[in-house]
């Protein structure tokens, strides 16, 4: 038997189900980035780095941050970033993930409790499995179910912090957490409340400061903004309590023994936070594509979510891809989401709307899905 046999046959059950993936180039109109503000060719970024080279500043960081890899610019970045949004502090990570995985994996504690939505992220998940605190999943967006799980908890005895985790846009349905009510329930309960704000950032709130905007600052509140999506560049800042990002600096292996990211990367999302304050008109062309696309895309059975992401839910695995193949040969890159990524029988088209779009592309996206579902 082969040493492989084990990955091959997995392999082959993924394929039998039609979930084996494959990169592929990208090509066509972009339906599928989370490039919303176009801003990762823009010429200011682009500029932003070139005068960053031409100063000297380095392309790789050498070392974790704890180990010489700590550069102004990380700490320039981080500064600023809690200027913008409101913070006490931020930190930066290499990315969302990285983030992510070492948040919920370092600041819950043994005897605490993580009530996360049905529908966070993958790489809450990855922290949470390497937490020494409980979990439990609430249905999604149902502040009543994270009460409870609360409560079940406690009357089981459970003493500790709770820490409700949600996503305040989520990424593969569009739709947005009641972040007002879950900021009520987590003052009352004298709980954390943690927001990924990966696709709202930039897109929404003041000046693209994202839909925790007015929670910002807050004691018990703590946000992700990543900065590979409308921000335009790489890499992630986790905002909030300076308690709990000197906390992360000793005690979050991810953030420990990661080579920091790089310096260029840093300089980069700095000119987007400033680009962000300078150029709302970006954010309202947006805006305006996504009403435009609610009203052609209705007849296909995209429901509108009033986000950039817009999903059309198939259920079925082969149809979703199927459908999409076709989309892409016409010349539109909308990707197939199947599950694990999304629940069973949930396979759908994500149609992302960023500022690398126009009206007209969208209306012929809108012609080539209604050939595609006949």
């Amino acid at each position: 038997m082969s040493m492989l046999s084990v990955h091959q046959e997995n392999l082959a059950q993924l394929a039998a189900q039609d979930r084996l993936r494959s990169l592929v180039p990208r090509r066509g109109v972009d339906f599928a980035s989370n490039d919303y503000l176009a801003l990762a060719t823009s010429s200011r970024l682009r500029d932003a780095v070139t005068a960053a080279l031409g100063e000297g500043v380095a392309i790789g960081s050498g070392g974790s941050r704890l180990l010489r890899g700590n550069d102004a610019e990380h700490e320039v970045l981080e500064q600023e970033a809690a200027r913008f949004f409101g913070a006490e502090t931020a930190l930066f990570f290499s990315s969302g993930y990285v983030a992510n995985a070492a948040l919920f994996a370092t600041l819950p504690q043994r005897g605490d409790l993580v009530v996360h939505d049905a529908l966070v992220h993958a790489s809450a998940h990855e922290g949470m499995r390497l937490s020494r605190a409980d979990h439990v999943s609430a249905p999604h967006n149902d502040v009543g179910a994270f009460e409870d799980e609360i409560a079940r908890w406690r009357r089981a005895g459970g003493t500790g912090r709770t820490w409700i985790a949600v996503e305040s846009l989520y990424s593969m349905d569009g739709d947005r957490a009641p972040l007002a009510a879950l900021a009520d329930l987590a003052d009352r309960l004298d709980a954390f409340l943690l927001i990924d704000e990966a696709h709202a950032t930039g897109v929404f709130g003041t000046m693209g400061r994202g839909l925790a905007d007015e929670l910002e600052g807050r004691e018990n509140v703590l946000t992700l903004r990543t900065c590979g999506k409308a921000l335009g560049c790489e890499g992630a800042l986790l905002c909030g309590p300076a308690v709990l990002r000197d906390f992360l600096v000793n005690r979050g292996r991810g953030f420990i023994f990661s080579t920091a990211p790089s310096p260029l990367m840093a300089r980069a999302a700095r000119e987007s936070l400033v680009i962000l304050a300078d150029e709302p008109e970006r954010r309202e062309r947006l805006r305006s594509l996504v009403a435009h696309a609610e009203r052609v895309l209705a007849p296909v059975g995209v429901a509108p979510t009033g986000s950039q992401i817009l999903p059309l839910v198939l259920g079925d695995d082969a149809t979703t891809m199927r459908v999409a193949g076709a989309v892409q040969a016409a010349g539109f890159d909308v990707r197939g989401i199947r599950p694990p990524t999304v629940p069973a029988n949930t396979a759908r088209l994500r149609i992302s709307l960023t500022l690398n779009v126009t009206p007209a592309q969208i209306d012929a996206l809108a012609e080539a899905l209604r050939d595609a579902l006949q």
